[in-house]
């Protein structure tokens, strides 16, 4: 039964990311469930539990927007990585605090909290990243201090 719900979670992902442009956020959220293995096995085993008895079932079910759904179990697993803010960085580079329904199209990133270090975790990816987007990525996510070039 879990295996038909996840088959149609996973459709109506692909069929709201074909439609919306977004980049698809799993391949990301599955590197950072495995930096959560290794650092902390009962965060990993809350977010195991948040995707098999909330995402896959909400997703599936049509009750919540695929994207809307998976960009929140994102930040569940950065939340579960460092204590933060999730917030959105619009194509200008302003930042605005997170709100799940309005991050389409938007660069989503949980910042760490104040003095405990550490890069910025991607929750959203855009399909395209503007200038400000990038550069904000580079330094905030990648680390990067220096242009390209």
């Amino acid at each position: 039964m879990f295996e038909d719900l996840t088959a149609e979670a996973d459709r109506l992902l692909v069929e709201a990311l074909g439609a919306s442009g977004e980049r698809d956020p799993r391949d990301y959220y599955r590197d950072q469930l495995k930096e959560l293995k290794e650092s902390n096995p009962e965060r990993y085993d809350a977010a195991i539990e948040y995707y098999r008895n909330n995402l896959i079932p909400l997703v599936a079910s049509g009750e919540e927007k695929p994207i809307v759904a998976w960009m929140e179990y994102g930040r569940f697993l950065a939340e579960s990585l460092m204590s933060g803010q999730t917030v959105s960085i619009d194509p200008s580079g302003e930042s605005h605090p997170y709100e799940p329904t309005t991050a389409s199209g938007q660069l989503v990133l949980h910042i760490p909290e104040s003095g405990k270090g550490g890069r910025a975790i991607l929750v959203g990816l855009p399909s395209e990243l503007s200038p400000a987007q990038r550069a904000t990525y580079d330094v905030l996510v990648s680390g990067r201090h220096k242009l390209p070039g």
